[in-house]
C-alpha cells in the first residue's frame, strides 16, 4: 500500500483512480464494505484504488478536547487499510484550508484536478466541503458535470441499527466488549509505543509496559484481560503473551493523565520502544482508587489471577 502524505505528494502517476472518502474511524465493518466496494470497482475499472482520509479528524479539528475518544490512531488506521487491500491511502491535513473550502472547490481541484477519478464510493450520509454543504446527491450532480461516476455505499445495519463509530463508543463505554468486537469484525485494540514510566509496578511486583493513549480521553477504561501481539513481529501472528491491563489514569498514585499499563503473564524481554497491539477480550472491573500501595497490591494479583483464568477458558 502506497502512503500519500498531503495533497502537495500527489504526482502525475496518482492520476486516473477510483476513490473512497471518509474519517473510517474505528474501521469498522461499515467502513469494510465501502473499501470491499471501492475494490471491486477498482478492478473492474482496472484502475487503482485510493483511499483519502484526514487528520486530524473534522470533529478533532471542530471540537478540540471536547471530541469523542479516537476508536483507532491513524497508524492503527493505516494498517487496517492495508490488511483491505487499499492500494493508495491519501491522508489530508484537515485544517482552516481544508476546512473552508467550498464543495465544488473541492471536487474540482482534488477529486478531478489532482487525482483524475472515475468514479467515487461513499456512504450515504457522506458530507463535504465548507459547513457541510455538499452531500450524496451534490457529488452525483458534479460527477455528471466532470466526468465521473458515484456509487452509493447504503446503511450497513447489523441487529436492525446502524454500524457506526458512535455505536461501537457507546459498547465500550458500558464495557460490552464482545458487542464491539461484533460491530468492528475484530477485537477492540489499542496500540502504542512503549514508553519508560515511574516504573512503580516493580516495586510491587507486577512490572508493566506503558503505552501512551492518543489524543486525550480513551474511549475505555478499567481493568481487562488482554492478549498482547507486537505489530513488527509476524511469525505465530506476533502474540506475545496474554496479561492484565489498566487503562486510566491510575488514581491511586495521583496520575492525570491517561495511560495503559499492561503487565504480561510469562514473558521476559525488553519491550521499550517496541510497538504493541493490545487486545481487550473482557473487562474486569472499573478503575478505583485504593487506599495504600498494599491494598493496589493484593487487587492487582486478584485481577492477574482472573484475566488467567478468563484467557484460558476457566471463567
Amino acid at each position: 500500500m502506497e502512503l500519500i502524505r498531503g495533497e502537495h505528494n500527489l504526482r502525475p502517476r496518482h492520476h486516473g483512480c477510483v476513490a473512497t472518502i471518509g474519517n473510517f474511524d474505528g474501521v469498522h465493518r461499515g467502513h469494510q464494505a465501502v473499501v470491499g466496494q471501492l475494490r471491486e470497482e477498482a478492478a473492474r475499472r482496472g484502475l487503482p484504488s485510493t483511499l483519502i482520509t484526514f487528520e486530524p479528524l473534522p470533529h478533532e479539528y471542530f471540537m478540540g478536547p471536547q471530541a469523542p475518544a479516537r476508536l483507532t490512531p491513524l497508524r492503527e488506521r493505516l494498517c487496517q487499510f492495508a490488511a483491505l487491500g487499499v492500494d493508495r491511502v491519501l491522508i489530508l491535513r484537515f485544517d482552516l484550508r481544508l476546512s473552508g473550502q467550498t464543495a465544488d472547490d473541492f471536487v474540482q481541484r482534488l477529486l478531478v484536478d489532482r487525482l483524475g477519478v472515475k468514479s467515487v464510493i461513499v456512504g450515504d450520509d457522506f458530507r463535504y466541503g465548507q459547513d457541510r454543504a455538499g452531500d450524496f446527491d451534490t457529488l452525483v450532480h458534479a460527477g455528471q458535470r466532470l466526468g465521473f461516476d458515484v456509487l452509493r455505499q447504503d446503511t450497513y445495519t447489523l441487529g436492525d441499527a446502524r454500524v457506526s463509530s458512535t455505536r461501537i463508543r457507546q459498547a465500550l463505554a458500558t464495557g460490552d466488549l464482545a458487542g464491539a468486537e461484533h460491530l468492528l469484525g475484530r477485537p477492540f485494540t489499542i496500540s502504542g509505543r512503549v514508553r519508560h514510566g515511574d516504573q512503580r509496578g516493580r516495586t510491587i511486583g507486577f512490572p508493566t509496559a506503558n503505552l501512551a493513549l492518543h489524543r486525550g480521553a480513551p474511549a475505555i477504561s478499567g481493568v481487562f484481560a488482554v492478549e498482547v501481539r507486537a505489530v513488527d513481529v509476524r511469525s505465530a501472528d506476533g502474540l506475545l503473551a496474554r496479561g492484565v491491563a489498566n487503562v486510566g489514569k491510575r488514581p491511586t498514585v495521583g496520575g492525570v493523565t491517561p495511560l495503559l499499563e499492561v503487565h504480561l503473564f510469562d514473558f521476559t524481554g525488553d519491550l521499550y520502544g517496541r510497538h504493541l497491539r493490545v487486545a481487550l477480550r473482557r473487562k474486569i472491573r472499573d478503575e478505583r482508587r485504593f487506599e495504600s500501595f498494599a491494598a493496589l497490591q493484593q487487587q492487582i494479583r486478584e485481577d492477574a489471577d482472573l484475566a488467567e483464568a478468563i484467557l484460558s477458558g476457566q471463567a
